[in-house]
């Protein structure tokens, strides 16, 4: 039997005198107000109690640390939504957490009101970094950026979950706005009240002890406890808001006072174990839409500041009237994306909205009303992919896309500062939550080549801002052709918060990008010139020359230590496309520049000779390396323009032992430069082709070696081509089939348009139309039945010695 079935009348009885004399008794020292986390009829019936009240101090659920905060938060020219981000440190690592304010938050209202009397308001609960360390179980220590405020114990509990069952509510959430958003403006204030607080007592009550304990509620409660008592030998008349599921503990645990608990089951309060910090900072509607993740208080955030707005205007039907606004706007933000909406269905899901209200029980529509008229009046047909624009934009309009603003403040961290006016100056939005593109014109235009570098700094800094879409790609050296950029970023308080991690490195975007990047440098081996030849690059990209100049002594050292082949080209790769878009990454000719890219070019030559025993997982890279090698060795420049290349390639290819696959490069680069005959290529193939059946199989490997340099080799010469048909037909089946991935994989250096070209020479080589080669494939099942077949022909000719 649960303890739900045991509850009886007498119980509910001893809570409402329990209330009566411990929490609403206005007449006493101390009145407790239990709320909800972001509920305007919450927000409502606190003003309305604090008119009445008349507190000398309010005391709020909210981390201590946040005190000297208060005044910032409540500072005319912050806007909400924001937060305070709190950071700690401590041996095993680093975690963080959010405490959200909205325009309908109860505790904002509580700061509001007390500054609007001239009152004093505190902060009375833990700092995270307690709270995490009475928590008992291993996955709640490691919570990353968690909410002080998680509803989990209150929405999750068995009295909850029956009630809901009950009313015919589907979510704690529908069930909530039924009984106390819309319902709760027909009440007192007392019977307000008195509601949350039984509600919230009796889901407390579905957990043992031992539960509490480990998710940290008791602690807190303890903590609140102290602070409520400090504040009542200073005042006669003291509010405290906090959540409704804290209520019962804060005054039961008042009447006797806690005894036995084991020491070690409280969180350590010693000073010194961590460093933590505390900041202000904007938040955003989609973060606190507890739908999107985030877990505490309500959900539709846009929605129920709305409703709240209405509410301190005095209406009478707010709900109703925002029902009306947000028809409307959904309206005619259909008929822009063409969807099939008229006026009636306007008028129809209104209508619908308040008939669903009343066979619901409720004194006006709420929001689960309102979705559920729009997907009925504006969906047409079933729903599904193609038919969900409505309710995907209506769930935009009620999350809402605002970002807060914090009042400038002592507080502040620079570097956020920095952000923001460098956004500013670029003339990025981030006054919403919405994702944005730019398009850069990086040759032709100046500011647009510093918005690129401020792009990527930041993506160095906060991954999460802005996405490159398009454009040349310096890391993987791919699309450098390309003249645009096309970025795509977002802003959401994460990005904040990513800047405030990394102000420790500096004030600034620049220089916090500087010291970060030259400490990364410090953790590169000294013999790595590749990733120093990028950090390098990627020091240029965000607009830190001074910063490139600074590392040239550091690459240079690291190239005259490098004995890696591979990572002695990526350090050529990356020197000379700075050397080659010297103007747009900002450089002023520097004859220390060309020197490292000569260094780098000797130094990758002269390891060639070790190619020979390269691993098979190394081929592809190397492949790129010796291409960019001998494009070097056949350019113009005389730093480039000697034989030492050309001899080490042939070293190379006179090799028993060099794999078949940079054999291929090898010969074909050659070739190319015109020290071996084009012939060649041909010879080492049919060598392949026509050898002992171990070297057969390498045919295709080497193929892809020749194709990777060049690909003519195959498209105008008919030899190779007749070679490579000789060893389709010689191949017997199976080892045909297992060869067929490697030839594919030799093929795709061909463009569609060569492909074309040599579907139509193999179509001459057979005496067929090229048409006839894109033919269906004949079913596997059919073609077995016809090789069945012209066996058994064979067989009878034979018998017949008819060949």
């Amino acid at each position: 039997m649960d303890w739900l079935s045991q509850v009886t009348d007498a119980d509910v009885a001893a809570l409402k005198g329990l209330f009566d004399a411990k929490v609403h008794d206005l007449g006493s020292g101390t009145v407790y107000f239990p709320v909800r986390h972001h509920s305007p009829a919450c927000c409502h019936h606190l003003v309305k109690l604090i008119d009445e009240y008349r507190p000398e101090a309010i005391l709020i659920e909210g981390p201590e640390s946040g005190n000297p905060l208060i005044g910032v938060l409540a500072d005319e020219a912050t806007v909400p939504p924001v937060a305070l981000y709190y950071t700690y440190e401590h041996e095993a690592g680093r975690d963080a957490c959010y405490y959200p304010m909205l325009a309908c938050s109860p505790e904002y209202v509580a700061l509001k009101e007390a500054v609007k009397r001239g009152i004093p308001a505190k902060f009375i609960d833990l700092d995270y970094h307690h709270l995490a360390s009475c928590h008992a179980e291993p996955e709640n220590t490691e919570k990353l950026e968690a909410s002080t405020q998680d509803e989990t114990l209150l929405a999750g509990s068995a009295f909850i979950q029956r009630l809901c069952a009950k009313l015919n509510c589907r979510s704690f959430d529908e069930l909530w706005e039924k009984v106390f958003e819309i319902g709760g403006l027909a009440k007192t204030t007392r019977d307000f009240v008195q509601d949350v607080f039984t509600y919230c007592t009796l889901s407390r009550m579905c957990y043992p002890e031992s539960r509490l304990l480990a998710s940290g509620d008791l602690a807190r409660e303890e903590r609140m406890r102290e602070r409520i008592a400090e504040a009542r030998r200073q005042h006669e008349r003291v509010l405290v808001v906090t959540g409704g599921f804290h209520t019962y503990g804060l005054i039961a645990e008042a009447a006797e006072p806690e005894a036995g608990r084991r020491t070690s089951e409280k969180p350590d309060m010693s000073a010194g174990q961590v460093q933590h910090q505390i900041y202000p900072m904007a938040y955003t509607f989609p973060e606190a839409d507890r739908l999107n993740g985030y877990a505490s208080g309500m959900p539709y955030p846009n929605y129920y500041g709305m409703v709240w707005e209405r509410l301190q205007r005095g209406k009478e039907q707010p709900y109703g009237l925002v029902a009306v606004d947000l028809i409307a706007r959904l309206t005619r933000k259909l008929r822009k994306l063409n969807e099939g909406v008229s006026t009636s269905d306007a008028i129809e899901a209104y209508r619908m909205v308040q008939d669903l209200a009343a066979l619901r029980g409720k004194r006006e529509g709420g929001v689960y009303e309102l979705m559920d008229a729009a997907l009925s009046s504006f969906v047409k047909g079933e729903q599904s992919l193609a038919t969900e624009q409505p309710h995907t934009e209506l769930g935009r309009m009620l999350t809402g896309d605002a970002v807060g603003t914090v009042a400038r403040n002592p507080f502040h961290v620079p570097i956020v500062e920095d952000f923001k006016e460098r956004c500013k100056e670029a003339k990025l939005r981030i006054e919403t939550t919405g994702r944005h593109k730019k398009v850069l014109d990086l040759y032709a235009k100046a500011g647009h080549r510093r918005l690129s570098q401020l792009f990527q700094c930041l993506a160095y800094l906060v991954p999460t801002f802005a996405e490159r879409l398009s454009g040349p790609d310096w890391t993987a050296m791919r699309d450098m052709s390309l003249v645009r950029e096309t970025w795509e970023y977002a802003y959401s308080s994460r990005i904040e918060a990513r800047l405030i991690e990394n102000s420790l490195y500096g004030g600034t975007l620049r220089e916090a990008a500087t010291r970060k990047l030259e400490e990364e440098m410090q953790g590169i081996p000294d013999h790595h010139s590749g990733e120093m030849a990028q950090r390098m690059l990627q020091a240029l990209l965000m607009g830190l020359q001074d910063t490139a100049a600074r590392l040239y002594d550091q690459v240079r050292s690291a190239l005259r230590k490098d004995g890696n082949f591979l990572s002695l080209c990526g350090s050529l790769h990356a020197l000379n496309r700075i050397r080659q878009h010297g103007r747009l990454l900002g450089l002023t000719e520097d004859p220390r520049l060309p020197e490292l890219v000569a260094e780098a070019y000797d130094n990758a030559v002269d390891k060639l000779a070790q190619l020979a025993r390269a691993n098979s997982d190394e081929h592809e890279p190397i492949i790129q390396g010796l291409k960019l090698l001998s494009m070097l060795a056949d350019s113009p420049d005389p730093q480039f323009g000697d034989d030492v290349f050309r001899s080490h390639m042939n070293e190379l290819l006179a090799d028993p032992g060099l794999p078949a696959q940079l054999e291929g490069v090898c010969v074909a680069i050659s070739s190319g430069l015109e020290d071996r005959p084009r012939r060649e290529i041909v010879e080492r193939a049919r060598a392949y082709i026509r050898g002992a059946p171990e070297r057969m199989r390498q045919t295709a490997l080497y193929l892809q070696g020749v194709f990777a340099v060049s690909r003519d080799a195959f498209l105008y010469e008919d030899e190779l081509l007749s070679e490579l048909n000789y060893l389709v037909g010689q191949l017997p089946y199976e080892e045909f089939v297992g060869m067929v991935p490697e030839l594919r994989l030799a093929f795709t250096y061909f463009t569609p348009l060569e492909i074309a070209l040599i579907t139509e020479r193999v179509a001459g080589l057979f005496r067929v139309q090229a048409d006839e080669l894109d033919a269906p494939a004949m079913d596997e099942l059919d073609l077995a039945q016809a090789r069945a077949w012209d066996e058994a022909v064979r067989k009878e000719f034979e018998a017949w010695k008819l060949i």
